[in-house]
Formats: C-alpha cells, structure tokens, sequence
C-alpha cells in the first residue's frame, strides 16, 4: 500500500490529475491522482491514510518548492487540481465522519481589494495540507468575517490583501473582530503585509507563502 501512497503522492507534487492529462509529460500515459486514488480505496486503503500519507505529503512538497521558487504558480495550480481530483473520492468519507479535518480555516481578501490568487493558493495549499477551507472570496468586510466564524468557534481566520491602499483595511477589520472574539487566531498576508504590519494591528500570524500559513496551523492544532 505504501507504494500506491507514493504514487498518489509524486501526482499531486508534479501536477498528473488523471491519466488523460498529458502533463507532466514523463507521466504521461500514466494513471493520476484520480485513478489511483480509486485504487487505493479499492485495495482497502483507509481514506485518513490516504490523506495523511498521500495528500498531505504531495502539497508539502509542493509548498516548500514554491517557497524556494522553484516552482510557480502554474504548477501549483495543477498541484492542486490533482489534489482536487483524489479529494473527490474522499469526500464521502468526510461526510459519513469516517475521515476527519484537521481544522476549519475561513479565509477572505478584504473589502475594496478584488484579487484572489494569492487567496486561492493559500486555501488551496490549506485544503491539501488536511484542513476545511471556507472561502468567502473578495471584498469580504468584518461582518462577514464575523459571521462565518460564528458558525465555526475554532476556527482560524485568513485575510489577503493585494493593494496597500485596502491592506489598512485590516487594521480596524482585525478589530472588530478582536473585540467579539479575543482569542480568535487570525492569519495576515499578501504583497504589501509584512511581520511589522502583522504586530501592529494585532494579528496572530504573518507569512510570506502559503506553506507559511500551513505551518502555523500545524504548530496551534497540534
């Protein structure tokens, strides 16, 4: 079985979605992320082990390369559409409670700013690393920053922010949110925010890179 994880693994960290897919090509031909992720189910595989072992070890791989720069946001990109692709096969164990969450992150780009990729690739990176991605999308304010982790009392809250002009809006978004829950952890980032930034509005958390953000979830759910 170790094998089978191996492989499930290699697709998610080299982008092979299924066995169409012609990228990347000296896995062409091959079968992806997708068929064996059937297989392994149908050997018997447990699905948190598919997670754990397969998953999660492809998209750290992958977010440790795109912190070096070695890979770019194409590439994660199709990472992550492997990783979607098994994730399909274990959803079903997610929602009968056989397969468990890590945690709940909800994440946003804050309100006047309307780009997603960096967001994107955080919650993707998140998702992939074992954890429950609620993505509010853009132009989120702190009501529904508020809102949304009402619904989830442990949950960890991410805000992007592309544009110096709205990355102040987190300073009173922050806040807002701080005064009704004080102990909620929130994650800041993007290309204008930096550690200085992060302390002064009084976050918990600030990272360059989306694998970053994985490592400090990991570091407070553990």
């Amino acid at each position: 079985m170790e094998e089978i994880f191996k492989k499930i693994s290699e697709c998610i960290e080299f982008g092979k979605i299924n066995k169409a897919s012609s990228y990347p090509p000296k896995m062409k031909g091959l079968d992806g992320a997708d068929e064996l992720t059937i297989q392994a189910l149908d050997a018997g595989a447990n699905a948190q082990d598919i997670l754990q072992k397969a998953l999660i070890v492809g998209m750290a791989k992958v977010g440790v390369k795109f912190r070096e720069n070695k890979v770019f946001v194409p590439q994660v990109l199709l990472s992550a559409k492997a990783m979607s692709a098994a994730m399909v096969h274990l959803k079903p164990y997610f929602q009968s409670g056989q397969l468990t969450r890590k945690g709940v992150f909800i994440i946003g780009t804050v309100k006047g700013d309307l780009h997603d990729i960096g967001k994107n690739l955080v919650a993707m990176m998140v998702e992939g690393n074992g954890y429950e991605v609620i993505d509010l999308g853009v132009d989120v304010d702190e009501f529904k920053f508020i809102e949304e982790a009402r619904k989830y009392p442990k949950a960890v809250i991410g805000m992007s922010a592309l544009l110096t002009t709205t990355m102040v809006n987190m300073e009173s978004m922050v806040k807002a949110i701080k005064n009704e829950m004080p102990e909620r952890k929130i994650c800041v980032g993007g290309a204008p925010v930096t550690l200085d930034f992060c302390k002064k509005i009084n976050a918990d958390s600030y990272s360059s890179d989306p694998q970053g953000v994985v490592d400090y979830l990991d570091s407070i759910s553990a």
